[in-house]
């Protein structure tokens, strides 16, 4: 199906590009290590990340539906600047902790307000039908910034050296983004309640009404278990993906080939590569979800089918891993990564088929909240066990866990 490529397509092509620009992260789980932190401790960061997340999730969803998606925006990115000036500039756990939360805030701000501010400009250009297509092309966007975040970060890491520095280059895209949130129209803030009264009487009165169309969704037994899926499998793709990078380390340390290079340089070269066409590989997917949603014979029998294929993908590259066939695990985590950015737009859409478009950035803020709790338990556990038994092990554990819950949120049954 064409999309129509006008001003705000583009804007929100360009908001995907520049939020990836995260030059950490094909390394975050190394420069942990070179900052002499364990696979628990950074374990425990990310569970701190999910757990401040939780926290602020509800009413940062609230305030983008009640008071504006636009500010509610504004204020993330402003959040991950200064989150990624302390990892820069003070490395310590708990420092690195402090950063989490910063960050925290940042993702409880943007989580779930961005996507319903694409929803809600479909929705007033009556382009709803084009959902998938549509989220599906952003998102694409987003990944071909991943891969040309992977080259650059391969490039500073391998010059400096050390895996600090991502951190400050990082700040330059998120500036830019400032200025786009800025650009975007206030048509965009969605249905906001205007009463007489002071801020506070006008937000409580807010909140109010944004609530009760929450709790109706919440009650609603096929919404929840829409979110729920989405939830469950995004919170196992967060919780794990991560360990590709010290997999790649060991393939890296392990190759016969650019041995007069430092340690820290082979893996940038290796890490900054496979991430490359890693993120190309996301992106093509992403920009496939449309035409796949098509094919399939329904949206729900898709998400089920996907769910347990991304579990499997998950359990051979933990089982190779094991197996010291380093190789084989990094192209199953490749196919994960894939996977997952094929199902998510399929998941977004399917999820705005059942919440009210009123209250979808609270809709979408609840899936996040419950993806951060298990990611936030998750975490740790599987930082000790990769610690205690290794991470081939961890991961197929992982991978077990999340199959067993599949009965409980699979959407394509009958009532």
């Amino acid at each position: 199906m064409e999309i129509p490529r006008d001003t705000m397509y583009l804007k929100f092509r360009l908001y995907g590009f520049l939020k990836n620009l995260r030059f950490f992260d094909p390394f975050i789980i190394l420069f942990f290590r070179e900052m002499g932190l364990s696979f628990f401790s950074i374990g425990l960061l990310f569970s701190i990340r999910e757990i401040a997340t939780n926290i602020f999730e509800i009413p940062t969803g609230f305030i983008a539906d009640s008071i504006g998606r636009r500010k509610a925006m504004i204020a993330a990115f402003s959040s991950y600047l200064i989150a990624f000036a302390v990892f820069y500039l003070f490395p310590s756990f708990w420092m690195y902790a402090f950063a989490m939360v910063l960050y925290a805030s940042g993702e409880a701000f943007r989580s779930g307000t961005h996507k319903a501010m694409i929803l809600e400009y479909l929705r007033i250009k009556k382009m709803e039908h084009l959902k998938v297509e549509y989220y599906g092309r952003t998102r694409s966007a987003s990944q071909f910034g991943s891969a040309i975040s992977s080259l650059i970060a391969m490039a500073l890491v391998f010059y400096y050296g050390s895996y600090r520095i991502v951190f400050l280059a990082s700040m330059i895209p998120y500036v830019i983004e400032l200025f786009l949130m800025f650009s975007y129209p206030k048509y965009l803030d969605g249905q906001i309640v205007s009463m007489k009264g002071t801020w506070w009487e006008r937000s409580r009165a807010g909140f109010s009404a944004t609530w009760k169309d929450f709790r109706r969704m919440i009650t609603d037994r096929p919404a929840l278990r829409a979110i729920s899926n989405s939830a469950f499998f995004d919170s196992m793709f967060k919780s794990s993906k991560d360990y590709l990078q010290p997999i790649l380390e060991a393939q890296a340390l392990a190759l016969p080939v650019l041995l007069y290079l430092t340690g820290e340089q082979r893996t940038a070269v290796v890490v900054g590569i496979v991430y490359f066409f890693l993120y190309l590989l996301t992106s093509y997917a992403s920009h496939s979800a449309g035409a796949f949603s098509r094919k399939v014979r329904s949206l729900t029998f898709a998400i089920d089918v996907t769910y347990l294929i991304g579990a499997f993908l998950l359990l051979l590259a933990g089982a190779f891993t094991f197996m010291q066939l380093l190789p084989l695990a990094v192209i199953f985590f490749i196919a994960l990564y894939a996977l997952q950015n094929l199902r998510r737009p399929l998941n977004v859409a399917y999820i705005s088929d059942n919440i009210p478009h009123r209250t979808m950035a609270s809709g979408l803020s609840v899936e996040s909240q419950i993806k951060m709790t298990v990611v936030a338990i998750a975490a740790p556990i599987i930082g000790f066990m990769a610690d205690s038994i290794g991470i081939g092990p961890a991961l197929s554990v992982t991978a077990f866990f999340f199959i067993s819950l599949f009965l409980l949120v699979r959407v394509n049954r009958t009532e």
